[in-house]
Formats: C-alpha cells, structure tokens, sequence
C-alpha cells in the first residue's frame, strides 16, 4: 500500500485522476440528461446515434419504448451508431402490423438475420422461413390439433394441479410462508410441457422444490438473447470470441440444454424400440416425441436426432416461459383488485352445486372452458403483460407501411406488443386499468379482437398453434387458485418486468398464501 509521506507526488496525481474521472462521468451523464427529449424520438447523436438514451433506459425499456411511441404515433425510427447495423423501425401500430403479419406476408419472414440472434433453436419452425416453415407448420399442426393430443392436454393439465400445484399450495399455506409464485408457475409449466412434449414427467413442482437445470438455462439463455437486441454484433462477436459475458452464459446454457434433450430423445427411442410397435404408447397419450418419431413418414421430415432437439427445445421454450409468464401477471393483477377477483369466484361456484360451493374445489378444463369472465381476466392480463413483450421481422424488398414509413431490406421492423397493449389510442383512455369487460360483448359472450390489435398469439399465418393449450393450462391453474385461496403479495418488492425476451418480473412474485375456506 501506498504511503503519502513517501509517495506525496503519486498519491496527488492519483487522487486527481480519481476526482477526474468522477467529474467526467457526473458530466456525461448531466449532459445527456439536459439534451433528453420528452416530446417524441429520443435524441439522435453524432456516431453513436440514440444509443445513449437506449443504455440510459435499458433497465426500463418497455415502459421507455410504450412513453416514445404514445408521443410519436405508435410508429418511431431508432438510430443506432453508425456502422453498427442497429437502425429499427419500432412500431404499434396495428395497420402496419396487419400489413406485415397478413396482407404483405411474404414480404416479411424472419429472415437471417433473426435466426442469427436466436440460433439457439436451430432450424426450428420459429426460425424458419418459406417451404421449410410450412412443412413444419403443417406436421406440427396435425398433431397438435389432433383429438388424441386435445385430450392428452387436458388430462395432462388436470393431473399436474391435482398431484403438483394443490399439495404445494396446501403446504405454503401450512407453513406460513413466502414463496415466489413465477417459481412455481414455472414449475408447473414446465412439467406439463415437458410431459405433453416427451412424454417425461420430471416432476420439479414439488415441495422440496429441487433443481432443474434445463429451466435455468433457459432464463440464461434468454437474457443473453435479448441483450443481442441491443448491443452492437461487433461487440457480440467480440464476446463470443473472447468466451465472456452474455455469451459465455449464453453457450453454457446451450451445453445444458443440448444435454438434457439428448437424453429426453435417447430415452424415448428405447421406450419405443422396446414395445416393438408404438401403437400401445400412440393409445395411451401421443405426445409430440412420439407423434414426430412414429410418424416420421407422414411428416416428410427426417426425423433425426437434430431436427428431433430443434423442435423439442422450440416447444419447451414456448410451454413453459409464455404461459407461467402469463401466469404470474394474472395472479398478480387478480390479487390487486379485489372486485375481479370477487367475480371470478362467483363465475366459478355458478359451475357447482350450491351445497358445496363453500368448500374447497377443482375444476376440469371442460367445467373452465366457456367462463367468459375468467377467459376475458386471461385476456386483459395478456394485454397489459404479454409474455413475448417483442418481436422483429425484415422487409424483402422495398414497402411502405400504412403509416406512411418506408421500409427496406437492411432495416429491422420491431414490433412493440407491450406498448401497444398501452396505447390509448388503441385501447381508450382507460387503457392502463385493469378491466376483464373490455372483452364481454353486449350479449354477454366473449368479445374477438383482431389479432393484429391484440397480438399475444401472434397474427396471419403465423399465429400460435399452440394457443388453446394455453388456455387449457391458465383456466386449470387461474380457477385452483382463485377459488381455493388468497394471494397476499408482498409490498416490499416492486413487481416490475424483466429485462428479457421473455416478461418475466424482476424479482419474482413473493407471497404468503392462505386458504380460502378453512
């Protein structure tokens, strides 16, 4: 360690350096707070374009993006710093979006560009484009849709609330204790996933609550997926070459999840090599393993061990994070506003006979299926909290958008979902309220939005295939809870969104859970 009286000269010059630097630091950030604009795009400078303002609100960013686009018209152009390739169209607006997803199709594929940023999936159907994307579709519709599979999902969903969610919710509320609910949604979510996608129950929605390293490297993944979004590829690369940061964590969670597939896909081709023929196993359930490895023929797709993990990861990726996401805003938006929750309950108990409404009850997907107060609270949380907050596309050729913007093939389109579910002119003036009416016709019935208006499942060909299942697994899961108990959310954690591609919150859903009838 230094000595001032030996070093007096050094010690001066150091301590001048560090009040250097901390001036120079409190000097940037004071002159790009000054040079902030409130009025419309964030302020374009000279090499590194809007990217300050982006660093500035990144921990914020789709409140920033939503704040941006009220003030331009759901329609702005982010500039990034030169020669970095990061200038973007980032748009809400439901005419362009139709355009994009509907009438000019084929004009907007995911491009290479996207499955760059989300190699992780492979040749999956996500990251596909053209022929490929819709042979996939094709097969992958098939199955899903299929009778076998429809029943395999409800059973599947009933099965994991009686068996897994109830006997973990009965013993938080035995122990009267905290717990983080996106943990066990996600938990929940992803055994049911895992058990209608493999066949595999890996059974992590327990109460001794064990590891799973699969969904952690799915989180990690994730993150670094999105800050691929909003970082210069040059400084990927760099990453990437040097194995550091996000992408370091980004290739391990790959190992991690390349592994756990493998055995997934090695266990299910002995099962079946085992009983000789699959019709026995294509009985009892038809998951999509067997379903893809039985009907190889039918699929036109060789269904190697490649195309096999592509596919697998896809589906996990999409079962688990979108639907518990959906999940944990639900919850907690329910929670919050007691005279939802209230009407939720009477929806429920008009499904029972009126001597046992005033004790504990489970619902089948069948009893759950046409509630239209519970199917408009699922909706408007999804409004407000869409589990895939964004999503990108690239033009072809040269278009112009119905909002007047010109677009070109070197220029990324961002679609805001998030933003757009905050539009008030959208949505009205009571667009940040959380009201399950908006989506009750006059009738009574369900009210259909566009799905360019209200595009969590996506829009045009592209559209979800796997929208009813989610359904199934939120009505299962939203009806258990709310019926059976009370979520008292903590104050002391703000619930406020991840930074992710997928809307996790920060910090988790902490609360105390106590019965409802006891």
């Amino acid at each position: 360690m230094l000595h001032s009286k030996k070093f007096p000269k050094l010690c001066d010059f150091m301590a001048s350096v560090g009040f250097f630097e901390v001036f120079l630091a409190l000097f940037c950030f004071l002159f790009l707070y000054c040079l902030r604009k409130n009025d419309g795009p964030p302020r374009s400078f000279p090499i590194v374009g809007m990217m300050p303002e982006l660093l500035l609100n990144v921990h914020r960013i789709h409140d920033w993006c939503t704040e941006i686009l009220e003030t331009c018209h759901c329609t702005f152009l982010f500039k990034g710093p030169w020669f970095a390739n990061m200038n973007m169209l980032v748009t809400c607006d439901p005419a362009n979006i139709h355009h994009i997803m509907s009438s000019n199709f084929a004009n907007f594929p995911k491009g290479s560009e996207f499955k760059q940023m989300f190699d992780i999936l492979g040749d999956s159907i996500i990251n596909s484009d053209m022929d490929l994307w819709r042979n996939q579709r094709t097969a992958a519709q098939g199955f899903i849709r299929h009778h076998r599979f429809r029943n395999f999902s409800s059973t599947t969903s009933q099965y994991k609330v009686e068996e897994g969610l109830i006997p973990v919710m009965d013993h938080f509320v035995k122990q009267g204790m905290v717990v983080d609910l996106e943990d066990v949604f996600q938990r929940f979510t992803f055994d049911a996933t895992c058990i209608l996608v493999t066949g595999h129950d890996p059974r992590c929605l327990s109460v001794e609550f064990p590891k799973v390293l699969f969904s952690k490297a799915l989180d990690d993944a994730e993150e670094a997926i999105f800050y691929r979004h909003v970082r210069p590829q040059c400084f990927i690369k760099l990453q990437r070459w040097l194995n550091m940061g996000q992408e370091r964590k980004y290739r391990k969670a790959w190992q991690v999840l390349d592994d756990v597939i493998a055995e997934y896909i090695c266990q299910k081709r002995e099962d079946l090599n085992y009983h000789g023929s699959a019709s026995e196993i294509v009985e009892e359930g038809a998951d999509l393993l067997t379903s893809y490895i039985t009907g190889e023929n039918s699929t036109g797709f060789e269904c190697d061990d490649k195309f096999l993990r592509d596919t697998i990861l896809t589906m996990m990726l999409a079962g688990r994070d979108t639907t518990s996401s959906a999940l944990t805003w639900f919850i907690w938006l329910v929670s919050c506003h007691p005279r939802v929750e209230n009407k939720i309950i009477e929806e429920l108990r008009s499904k029972i006979p009126a001597e046992e409404t005033k004790k504990r009850q489970l619902f089948k997907a069948a009893e759950v299926k046409d509630l239209v107060y519970l199917h408009g609270a699922i909706c408007e949380a999804l409004r407000l909290y869409p589990p895939v907050p964004f999503q990108h596309k690239k033009p072809l050729k040269p278009d112009v958008l119905p909002s007047g913007h010109p677009v070109h093939p070197n220029m990324k389109i961002l679609f805001n979902l998030y933003s757009m579910g905050r539009m008030k002119s959208i949505w009205g003036e009571d667009c940040f309220e959380f009201k399950p009416e908006r989506w009750i016709n006059e009738r009574g019935g369900i009210k259909h939005e566009p799905s360019y208006k209200f595009l969590s499942f996506n829009a045009g060909p592209r559209t979800c295939l796997g929208k009813d299942v989610a359904f199934v697994h939120m009505k299962s899961v939203a009806s258990a809870i709310v019926y059976n108990y009370r979520v008292h959310v903590s104050n002391e954690i703000p619930i406020v969104p991840a930074v992710s591609i997928i809307l996790h919150t920060k910090d988790g859903l902490m609360a105390k859970i106590s019965s409802r009838w006891d």
